[in-house]
């Protein structure tokens, strides 16, 4: 939509953005917890007004602009990638993958590596599943047995988990922030996945001399853990064959044949095991399927009504250059992602709109997503109210202010991905 608009109808069109933001954030605020509120509730409102502000139609012709949105192209393939991501995760977990990885990283590491055991070990994890929040699940009640058996700090153990949760959760093929990222920019994975790596393995290796340091005065009980190679293999399968450039979908079906295949032979699941397995983790992404639906349609009717050409103009007007685009770019989803304490839904929110200033500035969208991803996992290692932290927290029973000062590989990662867009520009 090129036509021109004034102040108050763009404010008219981008108004569903801000009724959801300020649903979400007011009835958060008022329980006290960003987790009590309903995050789908909050979307479900704000599109139930936007159709209010589609002029000229009648009811059915407003609810087909929510419906277009919705059922747009690459919004039903993040759906699909979403459903075979849970039936992946859910399944390696259940013939266990996690612990046999984890058990592989702190054996080659002696105690006074144990951070860098911990924070190679929470990579690697975060990497293959795809999802912070379920390394942070799976990795933080071994940091507090290792705590508790060595005297180490509890915060800092803690804090090494969900900085390697923040490595996956940006880098990893099937994580839904770099699904989102890449097909809200219109890009490969491996190509974003090469671009992020230049912001992200300079960040990881600095974290991980921090921690050595941190680590060389530790003493006490070696730590041995049985090892059982064969249950790597399907985290192994993924990354090699995601690197490869396998298409994403194949990808994930094929993984979760693979573990399950293997946890059968294994013995490590049942049929009925891995079914219910995979049934498990495709209802794990519901709500996640449900939010991109919602917001897919959301977004369709700000673009029907001029909102997407209002915002964009009003962002770019001060842009003098392609720095200057960018740094609005990681504003914007910033922002979002204090609003939502959500990553993901920060970037499906603002990813057309950062596809719209990627072009007018001549942006590859490889940059642009890496930029999307990489900032939005920043600012969410900062609020104490979202979902990484609260779980460390209440898993360790710690308050999740205690975290956020040993978070040093999210802040490195800020901070490089900060001079990445005002020293590397391609020709």
């Amino acid at each position: 939509m090129e036509k021109k608009i004034n102040g108050t109808q763009g404010l008219i069109s981008i108004s569903p953005m801000l009724v959801f933001l300020a649903v979400y954030t007011s009835s958060s605020i008022i329980a006290g917890d960003f987790y009590a509120a309903s995050i789908i509730v909050s979307f479900l409102i704000a599109c139930l007004y936007s159709i209010f502000i589609v002029k000229e139609k009648n009811t059915e012709s407003r609810f087909a602009v929510l419906a277009r949105g919705a059922a747009k192209e690459d919004i039903m393939t993040m759906v699909f990638i979403f459903i075979l991501a849970g039936a992946f995760a859910s399944t390696a977990k259940q013939m266990g993958s996690i612990e046999a990885t984890v058990n592989l990283t702190l054996s080659f590491m002696p105690l006074q590596m144990m951070l860098c055991g911990l924070f190679i070990a929470s990579c690697f994890v975060s990497f293959s599943i795809g999802t912070s929040v379920g390394t942070i699940a799976a990795l933080t009640p071994i940091a507090c047995g290792i705590a508790e058996k060595t005297g180490q700090n509890l915060p800092l153990l803690i804090a090494v988990i969900v900085g390697g949760a923040y490595f996956g959760d940006n880098l990893s093929f099937i994580s839904d922030t770099t699904i989102m990222a890449t097909k809200t920019q219109g890009c490969k994975l491996k190509d974003k996945f090469r671009y992020n790596l230049k912001i992200v393995l300079p960040a990881a290796i600095i974290a991980f001399v921090l921690y050595l340091i941190a680590g060389s005065e530790v003493k006490g009980q070696e730590i041995i853990k049985e090892i059982n190679f064969p249950l790597i293999i399907p985290y192994l399968y993924i990354i090699v064959a995601a690197i490869c450039g396998m298409n994403v979908m194949l990808l994930l079906s094929s993984g979760t044949i693979l573990a399950g295949v293997m946890g059968l032979f294994l013995n490590k699941l049942s049929l009925s095991e891995w079914s219910s397995a995979m049934n498990d983790g495709v209802m794990g992404m519901g709500e996640l399927i449900i939010v991109t639906l919602l917001a897919g349609g959301m977004i369709e009717v700000m673009r029907e009504t001029g909102g997407i050409e209002f915002l964009k103009t009003a962002l770019t007007s001060k842009i003098k250059s392609k720095t200057g685009a960018e740094f609005s770019i990681a504003g914007l989803v910033i922002l979002t992602d204090f609003c939502t304490a959500n990553n993901t839904i920060a970037i499906l929110t603002t990813g057309p709109l950062a596809k719209e200033i990627s072009t007018i500035y001549k942006i590859d969208p490889r940059r642009t997503a890496s930029i999307l991803d990489t900032f939005s996992c920043f600012a969410q290692s900062l609020i104490p109210y979202g979902a990484q932290l609260l779980i460390a927290g209440g898993l360790a029973n710690i308050n999740p202010l205690e975290i956020i000062p040993y978070l040093y590989y999210p802040f490195i990662l800020g901070i490089i991905a900060f001079l990445y867009i005002i020293f590397k520009h391609e020709k």
